[in-house]
Formats: structure tokens, C-alpha cells, sequence
């Protein structure tokens, strides 16, 4: 497989990143950090827009910088696009204008994404005669993006493109962004520090903490890790779990998806049966038993094995990991978060067997909406 190797440095006074990482060419690689942490100045460097970047970065099989070597493309020659949080449109263009600019300066390439193919996919035809300034946020993104695949980049780059927007706008995005790879072939890096957008996108995820990386993996287990949950915070702290659609309930608005083997059942997404889910799970959604609960609200139940126990000595909670049962040793897990008082009161130990429950409310549609291929 085809990578992007770095070794980068950057000093900004009081400020340093150093880096150096071997991600693949391939699906969605999300850099998660909190503000500050170095995630734009990361983009930056890697694109070339940062004159103080020292270092060495290599796109595939071209070297783009090596200092050490006398080596540094421009940025309009490594090949790589970049989309900016505030898009930057030419506000003098139409739409269509817009992307016709990046046709004329696109790196050449017999398998360059195409202008229809391009608008189709990000569902532009209805803005192309319109005039930037009337557009809303998240049409000017789906313009920037567009104008960005356009420029036909061996990688693209995205530096939090939703930060601005609300959260339905968001939920409109999110499904253009996560089929890009697919359909065009394009891998991205995808900066946020919002794991929700994280937990729907990414396939492989690195974590950044005042410019140094202190995670790197596979989504679903490196959102488990606490460098995860020191950007989302205790409140937003949860799983990725992979799911399988197995059929629908229509009289109830409710779809029936397979996990590990388990059921559960979500607000209704309209895929056939055997399309894939992703589907994050907070840790303050989910409950524990001692036994299956007959004669409750909530329909979803797990079992489960308690893997670790971390008590908060300073606080009333306690977080559980969780191992569905049917899974193997790498997962899928849960984190459920209670007090330390009923993990008294119910004697769990490592070891112990348990239900997991999770009400079916604490899955926001707009997410599975969002998250439903990859």
C-alpha cells in the first residue's frame, strides 16, 4: 500500500510539533486534538504552507521535502489539495466558476475526477449559476471540496471544514465527505476535535497533544483510549462499534442491526440488510445488570464480560470495559460509566458477566444517518 511518510519540525516560539508518522494512502485518517494542539499546524506543513516546517515528507513514491537534501516542492506541486475551515471561495466567481478555475491548474492525470462526476457526487448541479455570497456553510464547503478533488491531488487535506457549521448542517456534510475516498480514490486527513465527527468518518485515527502524537490506530481502538477521551471529555467518552443491517421495523421507525452477533435495535436508517453501520456508543449511555431485565423500556441488551474496572476516587464514578460476548480478544468493547456506589452495590469484579444496556434514544439519527458505509 501506498503511504505518506514524515518526519516534520516546527518551532513557533512557545509552540513545537514534531512528528513523524507513516500513514496509508487510503480511507480517512482523522488528527484529533484539542485546540492547540497542532493539528492545522500539522496540515500546514505536510502542504507546505509553513516556511518554518524542517523536515522531511514523502507522498507516496515522491519526495516533496527533504531539507536534509536540498528538497522543497512548492505547495501547488506536491499534489496535495487542502480545504480550509472557512473555504475560501473566489467571491468574484459563480459557483461553476469556481470549479472551472481548478480544472485549468488540475495536476495532469488520465484518472482525474471529472467536472460531473465531481458535481454529482457532491450534489452541486442546482448551485453552479449561483454567487458564492449567497450560499450557506455547508453548500460553500461542498464547493470548496469540490474545487478541491478538481485540482485532481494525490491527497487531500480537510482542516475542520464543519467547525462553523450547526449541528444539521453538519449532518448534511458528513455524507458527501465519508464517500469521497471511494468513489474518487483520493485518500484524506481529516482534522477535528470533535469525536463525533471522528467516530463516523475515520477509518484510522491520530491523536495530537501539545504537538506530539500520543495515539495512533485503527478508529474504533484509539477512540477507546483515554488520549481520546481527554479531547471529547468524560461527558462525550464512548466506543466505535461496527454493525450489520438485519432488517427493519417500519411500524415503529426502528432497524434491527447485528453486533458481534447481538442485536440491537436503532431509530430507522434506510439501508437494505448486510449494509454496514457505524454506530458510537457514549459511555454514559450504557447501564449495567446482573441479569437480563424483563419488564423495562429499555429493548437493547448485551452480554457482556467486565474486562477492567477504573474507580474515581475524587469523584462518585466508575468506568467499566466491557467485551460483547461473540467477540474476539480485540473487540468490539463498550465503556459504561456509573457510580462507584453500584459497582459496590452489584459486586462487580474483572471477570464477572453482566448485561449491557442501552437505550435506543441515545443513538442520534442524525450520526447513523451520517455513518452508514465504511
Amino acid at each position: 500500500m501506498s503511504v505518506l511518510a514524515f518526519d516534520l519540525a516546527v518551532d513557533h516560539g512557545a509552540f513545537a510539533l514534531r512528528a513523524c508518522e507513516t500513514l496509508p494512502l487510503a480511507g480517512i485518517t482523522a488528527v484529533m486534538g484539542a485546540s492547540g494542539s497542532g493539528k492545522s499546524t500539522l496540515l500546514r506543513a505536510l502542504a507546505g504552507l509553513d516556511a518554518a516546517a524542517r523536515g522531511r515528507v514523502q507522498l507516496g513514491g515522491t519526495v516533496v521535502q527533504d531539507d536534509a537534501g536540498g528538497v522543497r516542492l512548492p505547495p501547488h506541486r506536491r499534489g496535495i489539495g487542502y480545504v480550509f475551515q472557512d473555504a475560501r471561495l473566489f467571491a468574484h466567481l459563480r459557483v461553476a466558476g469556481n470549479l472551472r478555475y481548478a480544472l485549468q491548474r488540475a495536476r495532469p492525470g488520465a484518472d482525474a475526477p471529472g467536472f460531473d462526476e465531481v458535481v454529482a457526487a457532491l450534489d452541486l448541479a442546482p448551485l453552479l449559476g449561483r454567487r458564492v455570497a449567497g450560499l450557506s456553510g455547508g453548500e460553500r464547503h461542498r464547493v470548496a471540496i469540490a474545487r478541491a478533488l478538481l485540482a485532481n491531488p494525490r491527497l487531500l487535506l480537510l482542516d475542520e471544514p464543519l467547525a462553523a457549521l450547526d449541528l444539521k448542517r453538519k449532518a448534511e456534510l458528513l455524507p458527501y465527505i465519508r464517500q469521497l475516498p471511494g468513489r474518487f480514490g483520493i485518500p484524506l486527513i481529516y482534522v477535528s476535535h470533535a469525536v463525533e465527527e471522528v467516530a463516523q468518518l475515520a477509518d484510522e485515527v491520530l491523536i495530537l497533544t501539545a504537538g506530539r502524537v500520543v495515539a495512533r490506530g485503527e478508529a474504533h481502538a484509539v477512540l477507546e483510549q483515554p488520549q481520546a477521551e481527554a479531547v471529547s471529555g468524560h461527558f462525550e467518552a464512548g466506543v466505535l462499534l461496527h454493525a450489520r443491517v438485519l432488517g427493519q421495523a417500519p411500524d415503529y421507525a426502528l432497524t434491527e442491526v447485528d453486533v458481534a452477533g447481538q442485536r440491537l435495535w436503532l431509530p430507522h436508517i434506510d439501508d437494505a440488510p448486510g449494509a454496514p453501520v457505524r454506530l458510537r456508543v457514549r459511555a454514559r449511555d450504557v447501564a449495567i445488570a446482573l441479569q437480563r431485565v424483563e419488564g423495562v423500556s429499555i429493548r437493547n441488551q448485551l452480554q457482556a464480560t467486565v474486562l477492567r474496572i477504573d474507580a474515581e476516587p475524587v469523584s462518585a464514578y466508575a468506568e467499566l470495559l466491557l467485551a460483547l460476548d461473540g467477540a474476539d480478544d480485540s473487540g468490539p468493547h463498550l465503556r459504561a460509566r456509573i457510580t462507584r456506589e453500584a459497582v459496590a452495590a452489584l459486586g462487580l469484579v474483572v471477570g464477572q458477566p453482566v448485561w449491557a444496556l442501552i437505550k435506543g434514544v441515545s443513538f442520534d439519527r442524525r450520526e447513523l444517518v451520517a455513518s452508514q458505509s465504511g
